[in-house]
C-alpha cells in the first residue's frame, strides 16, 4: 500500500462568501497540488471540499497521513461522524448537521483508505499548511 501525505486547507472571503480550497499530495518525492473555488460558500464547506478532492484524486487505496488545520474536519471525521450517523445525521441538539452532503461524500472517500488524521495549528509556520493556505486563498473567485 502506498503511503501518501495529504495537506489541505479551505479559505473564504467573508463567511459566507467566495471561497477556495487546496490540497498538496506527496508520495515519496512526487508532489501534486490541486485547488478550486466557489462563488458563494463557507469556510467549513471549503475545508471539507479540499479533503474530498484530495482523497478522490487517489487512484488506489493508500495509507494516508492527513493534515488539516480544521478541527471541524478532523474532529468531525474522527469523533462526531459515528454519532451523527447513528442519529440519522443529527447533532446532539437533534438538529440536522450542516454540510451533510459533503460529510457523506467524505465518508464515501475515506472507505477505501487507511487514514491517520492530524490537526495542525493554522498560521503557525507549518510549511505545508502555509503552502495550501496560499493556494486556497489564490483559488477564491474574484467578484
Amino acid at each position: 500500500m502506498k503511503h501518501v501525505f495529504i495537506y489541505t486547507d479551505g479559505a473564504c472571503s467573508g463567511n459566507p462568501g467566495p471561497g477556495g480550497w487546496a490540497a498538496l499530495l506527496r508520495y515519496q518525492k512526487r508532489e501534486k497540488e490541486i485547488s478550486g473555488g466557489e462563488k458563494e460558500t463557507t469556510n467549513n464547506r471549503m475545508e471539507l471540499t479540499a479533503a474530498i478532492h484530495a482523497l478522490a484524486s487517489l487512484k488506489e487505496s493508500c495509507k494516508i497521513d492527513f493534515f488539516t488545520d480544521s478541527q471541524y474536519v478532523q474532529k468531525g471525521i474522527t469523533v462526531w461522524l459515528f454519532s451523527w450517523k447513528k442519529k440519522n445525521w443529527r447533532n446532539s441538539a437533534n438538529k440536522p448537521i450542516k454540510n451533510v452532503d459533503l460529510w457523506q461524500k467524505l465518508e464515501h472517500e475515506i472507505e477505501r483508505h487507511k487514514i491517520a488524521w492530524h490537526w495542525v495549528r493554522g498560521h503557525s509556520g507549518h510549511i505545508e499548511n502555509e503552502r495550501v493556505d496560499v493556494l486556497a486563498r489564490e483559488a477564491i473567485p474574484r467578484r
